[in-house]
């Protein structure tokens, strides 16, 4: 039985809290609802005309080689980048694990492309890609080799934006796994050296096994944001050249601010959004495995 004022003390904790569901549900659940609801009509927003085609836009996406091309591309993006910032992440992590004099300076330094905008970020890339006075090209040069068109070819485009975001992005990796070795008690390895056991030992069969479900979290973080790509393409090669670096994100936005097709522009989207949610399934069932809670 509860006790007497129960409900009426669950009321009052209800009404403190309903503005901000009510506020919530408006931002998130209603801009879904009418993402799914227009998703469903071949709408274009500047003539106003709306007429309802059911699954059609699905089905042309789906056979449209230019989603094909800008999935693909996305999940290249995504699954090279997730891996390169993961791992160089945990290896900065590694070599700032402990304390040396100047540790703090260093730190500052490595976490810096972090706290630059992506803007800012393109327009700095940008000019080192340059074909004729990028730094790049010119160090090139200065050994006898050829210059890159580093933005300009098709077989490089991508991989030199997946470059900057891995130089942007990794320090992302870095400074979360390694709070989470800081968190390690110091007992387990020290416990460890009395028993014999060497660096390479402790960080594979200790440090490594405890911040599993960390690594994995750090992994899924980057790649949700990953499939979001935007920013940089749309900066240095606006999806170009050809549709060599086309990602979702471009797609979607060219499909509703230039082509004005927002029903199209909506069923991409939500078909990205189950994509990634689909991904984040996968992670948070192996995270929820590593800290030994059944999903």
């Amino acid at each position: 039985m509860h006790k007497p004022g129960y409900y009426r003390k669950n009321r009052f904790y209800f009404f403190l809290i309903a503005p901000s569901v009510a506020i919530m549900a408006w931002l998130t659940l209603y801009p879904v609802l009418r993402v799914v609801i227009l998703s469903l009509f071949d709408y274009n927003y500047i003539t106003d005309i709306k007429l309802f085609t059911g699954l059609k836009n699905f089905r042309d996406l789906l056979g449209s080689s230019l989603f094909q091309d800008s999935f693909f591309n996305t999940l290249v993006f995504s699954l090279i980048a997730t891996v390169a910032e993961v791992l160089f992440g945990l290896l900065l992590a590694f070599a700032f694990d402990g304390h040396f004099p100047g540790k703090k300076p260093f730190m500052t330094i490595a976490i810096f492309p972090m706290m630059l905008s992506t803007m800012v970020v393109s327009a700095i890339w940008k000019t080192l890609y340059h074909n004729d006075i990028g730094l790049l090209n010119y160090l090139l040069r200065s050994i006898g080799l050829s210059p890159v068109g580093w933005l300009i070819d098709p077989s490089r485009a991508l991989y030199s934006i997946i470059l900057i975001d891995i130089w942007q992005w990794t320090p992302f990796a870095f400074i979360l796994l390694q709070a989470s070795m800081q968190s390690i008690p110091r007992e387990i390895f020290e416990a460890a050296q009395i028993d014999g056991a060497r660096y390479f030992q402790i960080s594979f069969r200790i440090t490594l096994p405890i911040i599993a479900s960390q690594i994995l979290l750090v992994a899924m973080l980057r790649t949700i944001d990953t499939f979001k790509l935007f920013g940089k393409v749309y900066a240095l090669t606006q999806g170009g050249p050809g549709n060599s670096t086309e990602t979702l994100s471009t797609f979607i936005y060219r499909e509703g601010f230039s082509y004005f097709n927002l029903g199209r522009a909506c069923a991409a989207s939500l078909l990205t959004l189950f994509v990634v949610a689909l991904i984040s399934l996968v992670y948070i069932k192996k995270i929820l495995g590593e800290e030994g809670i059944n999903a």
